[in-house]
């Protein structure tokens, strides 16, 4: 039966990988809501689910927000009528020397992607026990929480911290049938990349395009990511075949890093 029938959350579901996600397990016979920042692309990314003949909600929502991430779960459970899933997809990258990096940039990044997460866990694991019922988390890590970039530090430091945040999770709520994962992309081709690339020509004088071609060549199989390959990894995880697996963050970036 997988996933079908089940309720899941992703958030940032309205572009790239959120999105891919969404529609993916969408196919995979979830209902959907979309949590983002940006209504218009959100309704969107929802007729398409609609379109694959699945419910779907959207609820705008700041991940770095406890209030917001709770009253999104929330929603998802009324208005779908259940909670099965949630994705911590939301996130953003950061180009700047560790030298260079503010005040303000650091507590941005954290905000966002450490505790958006940390916040979408507790939400989550609040409702699935509330529901008395077992329940998947599955975060976004990167290939930079496996290996640290330069001018990509504090980045990295945020997806070692969703890692971090992955096992103890998995540790303090296996006892409730509840997993936590973790899903950990390289190089994909989405508007994150694409600003990588610019902050990194900027930073560094090279050419627009050169950082995302030198990292696109380290490929084994020898193309970029793209948001579906992705999904893909995500769908297994939210899934009954992964249902003995926790506390883990698998690397899938066509051979990129090897840990």
């Amino acid at each position: 039966m997988g996933i079908s029938g089940k309720v899941a959350l992703v958030t940032g579901a309205a572009q790239g990988i959120g999105k891919a996600i969404a529609l993916r397990l969408a196919r995979d016979g979830a209902d959907i809501a979309l949590v983002d920042l940006n209504q218009e692309k959100l309704d969107t990314a929802a007729a398409e689910v609609r379109a694959l003949g699945r419910r779907a909600v959207t609820c705008i929502a700041d991940v770095s927000q406890l209030q917001q991430v709770t009253e999104a779960v929330a929603f998802a459970e009324r208005e779908l009528g259940g909670f099965d899933i949630i994705v911590n997809n939301a996130g953003i990258a950061q180009v700047q020397a560790l030298l260079d990096v503010t005040p303000d940039e650091v507590d941005r990044i954290m905000r966002i992607n450490v505790q958006g997460t940390l916040w979408g866990i507790q939400a989550a694991a609040k409702t699935f026990k509330k529901r008395g019922q077992k329940g998947k988390i599955i975060n976004a890590c990167s290939i930079a929480g496996h290996d640290g970039f330069a001018l990509l530090g504090v980045y990295s430091a945020t997806k070692f911290a969703v890692r971090a945040l992955t096992q103890a999770a998995a540790k303090e709520l296996a006892a409730d049938g509840i997993t936590v994962n973790a899903y950990c992309p390289g190089v994909v081709g989405t508007d994150m990349w694409t600003e990588i690339d610019k902050r990194m020509a900027e930073v560094t004088g090279v050419e627009l395009g050169a950082t995302y071609k030198k990292y696109v060549d380290g490929i084994a199989l020898g193309r970029a990511e793209t948001p579906e390959d992705v999904a893909g990894l995500v769908s297994f995880l939210a899934g009954p075949d992964a249902d003995y697996m926790t506390g883990q963050a698998p690397l899938i970036d066509g051979g990129l890093v090897y840990r």
